[in-house]
């Protein structure tokens, strides 16, 4: 019975202390949103310069500004997110009490901040104050909070509690690979036994080792991009020892990005779970995990990288068009001719093996599938057995010439172009030779 007398108390203290809370939380005015409210600290954020948050799982994180950039100096040295860390300076120098609770508290159990969830202490112009945060508010509005230096407890916007409740990592500059994006001009990628090299020439990127021609470009420059952008999903160690454990000693790949002379280096280990893969930048001990996707990106074959359209033409720029099929060669050219009304027209015509004039409609569409025809992929050598169906020219822009040429294999479709092999659908090329004897 006494068991039970003592349970029945406590949970009538409890159910008061509720009552409490929620008649101080929701005792409001309706003109209290507008009212002025006081900042809790006159401080600029400029000026602070040194930052210490203890998150609510207790770890502690300390950042100091040098000039005007931050660094985490504990748990561990690092740089810092300028983004996370500019947040909590800005909600520090214009953080307002929206209501006080109490003006000189007592029980500051009752707020969760006899033991505080979130610390925030800061120094500007040498001098330290500190922000202790508690429990939420019984409708989840607001926060309690007090500084260190006063009794007085007041409220503050719950929003707040995601800005000051930080852990180092959060805290931490999390890009994985650091090289200035607008000065890169190489970009090596070496996986077990084979690498690539790209290099950035007045015509963009390009890739140099195995020397290809028609490079794709916007490929190459998305996965720079890629890399520059490349976060940490997670920070496994901050000073690694044994780098075998992570599969650092023979990594699974090495990026190397250049920028001027300057050079870095991104190692890519074994599995670190799903989706993650341990990674390291050669110049940090840190080990970290990152996105397996990108592993995957940079085992691509150079051939990933060719352009996959096989005609850099374009129906509305072509001016002529060469065919040869086993002996025959046919030669459509696009000329001008005035029409009934006296005025230039553009028309086809055929020029060889007789000379006639064609439907615009048909060639066009005879373009269209010649410069719509895409490579599937990149292969080193042709089949052997492969024969060719057809030999294709375009001339366009005032004079360029690229030829292609088609080829069948066991059933395959391939393409041949300025020493490229590529592999094409075989219903792209069945699509070519059928617009080949349209016209």
């Amino acid at each position: 019975m006494r068991g039970l007398r003592s349970f029945a108390g406590l949970l009538v203290l409890a159910i008061a202390l509720g009552v409490y809370l929620y008649f101080v939380d929701s005792k409001r005015t309706p003109g209290d949103d507008a009212e002025k409210r006081d900042t809790v600290f006159a401080v600029e954020a400029d000026s602070i310069e040194e930052v210490s948050v203890t998150s609510q799982a207790g770890e502690l994180t300390t950042l100091k500004k040098n000039g005007s950039d931050w660094q985490v100096v504990a748990p561990a040295a690092a740089p810092a997110d300028a983004a996370e860390i500019s947040g909590i300076t800005t909600n520090l120098s214009t953080l307002e009490v929206q209501r006080v609770v109490e003006e000189n508290a007592t029980e500051l159990e009752m707020f969760g901040l006899a033991k505080p969830r979130i610390e925030v202490a800061f120094k500007s112009g040498g001098q330290e104050q500190r922000l202790l945060i508690g429990n939420k508010t019984p409708t989840g509005s607001d926060l309690y909070a007090k500084t260190a230096a006063q009794p007085k407890v007041f409220l503050i916007a719950s929003f707040l509690d995601s800005t000051f409740n930080r852990s180092s990592f959060e805290l931490r500059d999390k890009t994985a690979l650091t090289f200035e994006r607008e000065k890169a001009d190489a970009l090596e990628v070496t996986a077990g036994d084979r690498t690539i090299r790209f290099g950035k020439t007045a015509e963009g990127w390009q890739v140099t080792q195995p020397a290809m021609k028609r490079s794709d470009t916007a490929a190459i420059e998305g996965l720079v991009s890629r890399i520059h952008g490349l976060q940490m999903k997670k920070l496994e160690v901050a000073e690694a020892t044994d780098v075998k454990t992570y599969g650092l000693a023979s990594p699974a790949a090495t990026v190397r990005v250049g920028s001027g002379s300057a050079q870095s280096t991104l190692l890519l280990g074994s599995a670190a779970g799903e989706g993650e893969v341990y990674a390291r930048d050669a110049s940090r001990p840190a080990v970290f995990t990152v996105e397996s996707t990108l592993l995957e990106d940079v085992r691509k074959d150079a051939g990933e990288f060719v352009q996959k359209d096989l005609f850099d033409a374009r129906a509305f720029n072509t001016t002529r068009i060469e065919v040869a099929r086993g002996p025959d060669t046919r030669i459509l050219e696009k000329t001008k001719a005035p029409n009934k009304e006296g005025k230039d027209e553009e028309k086809w015509r055929q020029t060889t093996p007789a000379a006639k004039d064609l439907e615009m409609a048909t060639v066009d569409a005879l373009l269209s599938t010649l410069t719509g025809a895409r490579a599937e992929s990149i292969v080193s050598t042709m089949p052997s057995g492969a024969k060719a169906e057809a030999s294709v020219a375009l001339t366009f822009d005032g004079g360029k010439q690229e030829r292609v040429t088609f080829y069948r294999a066991a059933g395959d479709a391939f393409a041949s172009r300025d020493g490229l092999i590529a592999r094409i659908q075989t219903a792209v090329l069945d699509s070519i030779v059928k617009a080949l004897e349209n016209p």
